[in-house]
């Protein structure tokens, strides 16, 4: 199936810099290809899970492949609207692209970049966050891929082993699993209790995660937000406004050991004070965090088009 790569305010989509807008949209359930290009993701649909691959197409569009066999009409609608959720394709970027154009050093935004790869559900974006907390890359990399492995479910055609193929787990699956299993498979540390905390919490019905979306609660303030992603096992202030960028909540800049020496660098500087990086992308008022991060990593792409 096509999909127009084209923004909800008539916006071009860039589809190179949104597979790899961000270091979480390559942690399983999704794997980004940046040479081919193309991005696969196993999907949890009502009724089934399904391994699907959005590579380019024709000019202005992105083809979307569904692994293993071709799904009857009504899951292909379903496919067609989770992938369009990944994507973003459904945000209007266009008030955000119009401060953007009269900013010589954000101006080059406006051919397309901006959408950051979005997860499921607001619970996968918060494990996934707690899981980049206090470690090295590589360990996020395991914790992750454990946790799909062996508590995702399998689409049609998945590889024995490893996380290929598998849907992000489900609140119960994780919540279900032993203190054993985070300690040892996952090998998560700590943050094997929050984890499990934040997991029984959702099972249970006792944290509702999916109403902090901005897509499902738009009037619900980004103050609020942050206060209710702080009260959660695990979730500081640099996780709540990581996972708040992942909502489309981008007022909050992410401020951490990779961001503060970036902007500091591309400024030829050794240090530069949070207030002075706060007070530089104020202007962008709730598209703050978002030009923020354009900005440290524009040269993620190189202006022919690869990554």
């Amino acid at each position: 199936m096509d999909i127009e790569l084209r923004g909800a305010g008539g916006e071009p989509v860039d589809l190179l810099r949104t597979f790899v807008s961000h270091g979480v949209a390559d942690l399983p359930p999704l794997f980004v290809d940046a040479r081919r290009p193309s991005l696969t993701v196993t999907l949890r649909l009502r009724r089934s899970v399904r391994t699907v691959v959005v590579a380019p197409g024709r000019e202005g569009f992105a083809v979307v492949t569904v692994k293993r066999s071709e799904p009857p009409a009504e899951m292909r609608g379903e496919i067609e609207r989770e992938i369009r959720r990944v994507l973003r394709l459904d945000e209007d970027l266009s008030e955000f692209y119009g401060m953007a154009a009269d900013d010589p050093m954000l101006s080059w935004v406006t051919r397309g970049a901006g959408r950051l790869i979005r997860s499921q559900s607001v619970f996968e974006e918060t494990v996934k966050t707690v899981c980049t907390t206090n470690c090295a890359w590589s360990a996020t990399e395991k914790m992750v891929g454990a946790l799909v492995e062996h508590l995702g479910t399998r689409a049609p055609g998945a590889p024995a082993s490893g996380a290929a193929g598998r849907a992000f787990p489900t609140a119960r699956a994780m919540a279900d699993a032993g203190e054993e299993f985070y300690r040892a498979v996952a090998k998560a540390g700590y943050r094997g209790a929050y984890l499990r905390a934040l997991a029984e919490g959702v099972a249970a019905g006792d944290t509702d995660l999916e109403e902090l979306d901005r897509d499902a609660s738009p009037a619900l303030p980004d103050d609020e937000v942050e206060r209710r992603l702080l009260r959660l096992p695990g979730v500081g202030p640099y996780a709540a406004a990581h996972v708040m960028m992942m909502l489309g909540r981008y007022s909050r800049l992410v401020l951490d050991s990779w961001t503060r020496p970036k902007v500091a660098s591309l400024l030829g500087r050794d240090t530069v004070p949070d207030a002075e990086i706060r007070g530089r992308f104020q202007p962008y008022g709730r598209y703050a965090g978002l030009a923020f991060w354009l900005f440290l990593t524009r040269d993620w792409v190189d202006e022919e088009g690869s990554a």
